[in-house]
């Protein structure tokens, strides 16, 4: 079977997949893990608010949103913002969204609830005498959170905040379901084009192996540094 493979296949392919596909994917990474940090952040300091309110809202939305499969939602944002823009603008036709947008916009929105979490964590595992020092010195809320807070909280929760950057990797290829040319998608584009859906499917598999592997090695050395400063 090894001996019927077309391995030229993956090394003509090699300039679309990456200079394309994987540009695509780490892109779509990057913004999208970026996004879901600060709405995290700030969902998590809604969780934190001594307003029940906020709190409740910040809730609800993490627990709605952690509750769906994050394809259902690819479509959702895909398929029903455009009506929706329709129909909070009052436009004659639905609005256009765009497939790279909607699908950033809808991994910002789910990765905002998981990286919430977190964020949330590492806010509890600071100390309340460090808040309470802060204002001490006269630091308002907003002050404490931005200088002491938050700083500290980011360090402690930096390898698991890597982790869920690297899950959010892997959940990029979903953005297949929607024909966007990512690494995935090209890599599938070239197997139908050239009927060799094993070599490439497998290729593609191999790669997402490795980058995973070395980026989960990658924050296995940061924690083992930080648990050494501390």
């Amino acid at each position: 079977m090894i001996g019927s493979f077309d391995f030229d296949v993956i090394r003509r392919s090699l300039p679309y997949l990456f200079l394309e596909g994987m540009r695509f994917t780490l892109t779509l990474t990057a913004l999208a893990a970026f996004g879901g940090l600060v709405f995290g952040t700030l969902i998590a300091l809604m969780r934190l608010s001594s307003y029940k309110v906020l709190g409740r809202i910040a809730g609800f939305y993490v627990d709605f949103i952690r509750s769906l499969p994050l394809v259902l939602v690819i479509f959702w944002f895909y398929f029903l913002v455009p009506y929706i823009g329709q129909w909070l603008t009052g436009a004659s036709r639905p609005i256009t969204v765009g497939a790279f947008a909607s699908s950033l916009i809808t991994f910002i929105a789910f990765e905002a609830a998981y990286f919430s979490e977190i964020m949330r964590a590492g806010i509890q595992s600071i100390s309340k005498g460090q808040p309470a020092a802060a204002s001490a010195l006269g630091l308002t809320y907003a002050q404490s959170m931005r200088y002491v807070v938050l700083p500290q909280a980011f360090r402690n929760m930096l390898p698991v905040l890597l982790t869920q950057t690297i899950v959010l990797f892997q959940d990029t290829s979903l953005v297949y379901v929607l024909s966007i040319p990512d690494f995935l998608g090209a890599a599938s584009k070239v197997a139908q084009r050239d009927g060799r859906l094993v070599e490439m499917y497998l290729f593609a598999a191999l790669v997402y192996f490795v980058i995973s592997c070395v980026a989960s090695y990658g924050v296995r050395r940061l924690q083992s540094r930080i648990a050494i400063v501390r």
